[in-house]
């Protein structure tokens, strides 16, 4: 067993939709989470900002001894995971392959959209992965920039986010989906308004179960899976600005499970604030 924690880390809030997750299946699992709410959000930003956004919180997680990280963010997964991956010596798991894999799966008619940042979508990541695994797949993308800052705004429901999301969604439906991949950690937290535009007919696919899937696998392949019964488990939240109100999302999302501690962190001078 290995009681070192995960490192999880995502532009703002949306990589809790991840660590609920965790908390879930892998109970035994301490935690050390990175939200970068003073850069979010990261979609619109160029390749090379990403990779060295993503190199400088892979380096604060591993001075904090942890064993292994999940990128739970789909742009960073998309433009830094391979050069995250060659800098350092632990597993590195980012988000797109595993939902990938599940939409595949699922998949009725080999039709999926895909939703996600700028970034993610101009990365073209999705469709190329998706292609590795089905290869008779037809994927249509489109990117969504507003539906972050809607996600980090609270605004999670109602006539706004839902005429935003129609407006987005129009074109790949037109295409016959019957699969939608959401392609950013936030999207999970508009589910019940995604779920409304698309319909019954379109399975929703939702990476944080797919991740925490090959994040067990690796886990248990490598031996770092942590006792279920850990005594010393913990689970600390930083962030680059604004910890009250990552707080606030905390706890609507993690409940119980969140202590509501939230540490500022100047990543340039490595030290709390």
């Amino acid at each position: 067993m290995n009681n070192r924690p995960l490192g999880i880390f995502d532009s703002g809030v949306g990589g809790l939709t991840v660590v609920r997750e965790i908390m879930r299946r892998l109970p035994g699992e301490s935690i050390v989470y990175f939200g970068d709410t003073a850069r979010v959000p990261y979609g619109t930003k160029s390749a090379e900002t990403i990779r060295r956004y993503s190199a400088q919180i892979a380096d604060f997680l591993v001075a904090k001894k942890v064993k292994a990280i999940v990128v739970a963010c789909n742009t960073a997964s998309a433009l830094a995971l391979s050069s995250l991956r060659s800098k350092y010596d632990l597993p590195i798991i980012g988000v797109i392959e595993p939902a990938c894999r599940r939409a595949a799966e699922v998949s009725s008619r080999n039709k999926i959209g895909v939703i996600g940042t700028e970034a993610t979508v101009n990365s073209r990541a999705y469709p190329s992965a998706i292609k590795k695994i089905s290869p008779r797949a037809i994927v249509a993308a489109r990117a969504c920039p507003l539906l972050v800052p809607l996600v980090e705004d609270g605004r999670l429901l109602g006539d706004i986010t839902e005429a935003v999301l129609a407006e987005y969604l129009e074109d790949i439906l037109k295409k016959r989906i019957d699969t939608l991949i959401l392609g950013c950690t936030h999207y999970p937290l508009l589910t019940s308004a995604i779920k409304k535009v698309v319909g019954k007919k379109v399975t929703v696919v939702d990476s944080a179960s797919a991740v925490v899937d090959a994040l067990k696998k690796t886990l248990e392949e490598r031996r770092l899976l942590s006792s279920p019964r850990a005594s010393r488990r913990c689970r600390v939240f930083y962030v680059s600005d604004s910890p009250e109100r990552f707080a606030k999302m905390g706890k609507r999302f993690l409940r119980a499970h969140f202590n509501g501690a939230v540490k500022k962190i100047d990543l340039m001078e490595e030290r709390d604030v």
